[in-house]
């Protein structure tokens, strides 16, 4: 009987459900949301698009997805049957992603806020006005 019990334990670990992995290897905050990625059809697995959180997925597939704004390509290395520390969720994937293009790094490092001197206490009221212009040109296209 105890060797149903280790055969099943190393059937459920060559799979698992796509929103419990994501979770699991901390791409994703909660499994609600993983659903929610998954439901919404933003998710491919091995170029196919994926619309139900319940799908099973293998060691070796590749999974595709937008995640913060950049294209994420991960080849599934592992799976956890509980969520882990950080470092032990890297082990689980291997992160092929491509790298940004110049053009948004150029974009994100031009962008600077705008920031006070420390101490320099609250801004007058035409410190404010220029302020609220330049807001307002930036976003005059």
């Amino acid at each position: 009987m105890t060797a149903k019990l280790e055969k099943t334990d190393t059937k459920d670990q060559e799979a698992q459900r796509i929103d419990k992995w994501l979770f699991h290897a901390r791409f994703i905050k909660s499994r609600a949301r993983a659903t929610k990625l998954v439901n919404a059809k933003k998710l491919r697995i091995n170029g196919e698009k994926i619309s139900k959180a319940s799908y099973n997925i293998r060691i070796g597939d590749i999974l595709t997805f937008h995640l913060n704004e950049q294209i994420k390509m991960i080849l599934i290395l592992g799976i956890n049957q509980t969520r882990r520390p950080f470092i032990e969720a890297q082990k689980l994937y291997d992160d092929q992603s491509p790298e940004p293009t110049r053009e948004k790094q150029d974009i994100l490092m031009d962008i600077k806020p705008i920031m006070r001197d420390t101490g320099a206490g609250r801004p007058t009221k035409k410190q404010r006005r220029q302020t609220d212009q330049f807001i307002m040109d930036a976003l005059d296209f």
